[in-house]
């Protein structure tokens, strides 16, 4: 049985731990706000940017002079995977849930014969990933000292994947992160960058609408470096959004967590105190009658 000094200190600590966690949920909650406000906020020119390059897209089909960004190298045969996670733990699942679902992408992709090639974006993602894919790794973008993202550093990664792409280096590329839903829910997401895939097109309603001047070729052959840009910003900014959400619902819980062990250990000092008290009383006792 621990003694009452053991538990004390005991008691003592997890108290320390409890003020932490609590003063990290409450700067979670506060950054959460501003994410979260950030993540939507970009959500209506995400929609229609790629409904208008939806539409450009359609139009140009399978044509000869499609730009390569959109018809692709014409194989399937190499994969860059571009792994998004925080640079910081203290965030529940949040980064295991990207990181499995990349894992469970890199041994699809494995079993079918292709190769596999993995850029990470933040250091937890990649700690995860060193012990049984390090061999897979081609880069690594670190954005910890960086302490608000912006539209510079999507283009940083967009230029890097871009700069590899035209080199040769793979024919896929494929972004993963996390969408922010609430505060508990976070949907970890697979997304097609290179060659382009966009959502929420009229499949050619565009063209059939406007005439463009330069034409749609020579629009997208502008636009779709962009577009890569744009969709890497969205989802950075949804992962920031999903990263405090997850950490604050962490130390909520951890907060709480600390609280019921503060009750239980105090429950046993105060038994504990009381018995070591019966027996001193009784030691006085007995000594009494012995005289």
């Amino acid at each position: 049985m621990p003694s009452l000094k053991d538990l004390k200190s005991r008691i003592d600590s997890v108290k320390s731990t409890r003020k932490i966690t609590k003063a990290m949920q409450m700067v979670a909650a506060a950054k959460l706000r501003r994410a979260q406000d950030a993540a939507e906020a970009s959500r209506p020119y995400t929609e229609r940017f790629n409904a208008v390059m939806a539409g450009l897209a359609a139009s140009v089909g399978d044509s000869d002079s499609a730009p390569r960004l959109l018809a692709g190298t014409g194989k399937d045969q190499t994969h860059l995977l571009v792994v998004m996670t925080a640079e910081r733990g203290l965030c529940g699942g949040f980064n295991s849930t990207i990181v499995r679902l990349a894992r469970l992408r890199i041994a699809e992709l494995t079993a079918a014969g292709k190769t596999v090639k993995v850029l990470t974006v933040g250091k937890k993602g990649r700690e995860q990933l060193r012990r049984d894919h390090a061999d897979k790794f081609v880069g690594h973008v670190d954005l910890s000292e960086v302490k608000r993202v912006g539209y510079a550093n999507a283009q940083d990664i967009a230029r890097d994947v871009l700069g590899r792409f035209d080199a040769g280096e793979f024919d896929v590329a494929t972004i993963f992160f996390n969408r922010f839903q609430s505060v508990i829910s976070q949907i970890p997401t697979a997304q097609q960058i290179i060659p382009a895939s966009f959502e929420g097109g009229d499949e050619g309603g565009a063209s059939a609408l406007y005439d463009y001047e330069p034409d749609e070729e020579a629009i997208l052959s502008d636009l779709l470096p962009r577009a890569v840009a744009t969709q890497i910003f969205a989802a950075l900014l949804e992962n920031g959004a999903s990263e405090q959400g997850a950490r604050m619902s962490a130390m909520d819980n951890a907060t709480r967590n600390a609280g019921e062990m503060i009750e239980r250990l105090t429950i046993q000092y105060n038994r504990t105190r009381q018995a070591v008290i019966t027996n001193e009383l009784i030691e006085i006792i007995s000594g009494a009658e012995a005289l």
